[in-house]
């Protein structure tokens, strides 16, 4: 059996789920409920990208399928649109935007296809005011961030060198501490925003996503800590500051 029947006769297992005499658990979800959901099996398949585990990516893949397909189908039993929609429209948007590969347009470099990509993007976008609209309310703040500053960037608002990007952040750090010293808590979150957003423009002008550098952090540390946990001779809380830092030197040094 193809792709093609196989997704056909996945549609219709979905279509039988939210039918009256179906499953009740589909049939009451909406949209907003399946948000989460959503969310979180598009990060597991990253998970399973990041580890380079094709079984769990080829799994994840078909969870991230499955949150399509029911959007769809919800969409489809109120009137709004569906598969068929969905799949004309990316297929349509995917076409318009590659006229070098669809088309007669002539390009040099992967930097012509991403103006070309921006310009035709733009030329669709027509009922959109400002640079900044398009920017997702519902992903990670640091991925905001850096959407955020490249479309600042694309506008001609840029720092002139990285020089002064870190002035930027030092500057930043400076009007904290004030902010502390003042003990005025709301400008003190107002300007470790500030610190955040300064550095994650300073992962973007060093082509470093933000988010993944982040999530690697998060990741590495939690390795380390589970080795400390490993290597500890009674529990982590009896253990003073300077016997931490050696226990944490101690277990870096084992994972690397």
């Amino acid at each position: 059996m193809g792709y093609v029947e196989e997704l056909k006769e996945f549609v219709e297992v979905i279509a039988r789920l939210r039918a009256p005499d179906g499953c009740q658990w589909d049939r009451e979800q909406t949209h907003q409920s399946l948000r989460p959901n959503m969310l979180e099996e598009a990060y597991e398949a990253v998970d399973a990208m990041d580890d380079n585990d094709m079984k769990h990516l080829q799994e994840e893949l078909g969870d991230v399928l499955l949150q399509v397909v029911l959007h769809a189908q919800i969409a489809s039993e109120e009137g709004a649109f569906t598969l068929e929609d969905v799949t004309r429209g990316i297929k349509n948007k995917i076409i318009h935007r590659h006229p070098h590969v669809f088309g007669n347009t002539k390009v040099s470099s992967t930097k012509e296809i991403l103006d070309n990509w921006d310009k035709l993007k733009a030329e669709e976008k027509k009922h959109r005011k400002s640079a900044m609209d398009g920017v997702s309310k519902a992903q990670s703040a640091l991925m905001s961030a850096q959407k955020i500053s490249k479309k600042a960037v694309k506008q001609g608002f840029e720092w002139p060198d990285e020089a002064s990007l870190y002035d930027c952040i030092k500057s930043e750090f400076k009007e904290f501490q004030e902010a502390k010293q003042a003990e005025n808590r709301d400008l003190m979150e107002e300007e470790f925003g500030d610190i955040l957003f300064a550095v994650v423009n300073l992962a973007r002008w060093n082509k470093i996503d933000a988010e993944q550098a982040l999530l690697k952090a998060n990741k590495k540390f939690i390795s380390r800590f589970k080795k400390m946990e490993e290597l500890a001779d009674k529990p982590l809380t009896e253990y003073s500051l300077e016997e931490y830092d050696q226990l944490w030197k101690t277990a870096k040094k084992a994972l690397n």
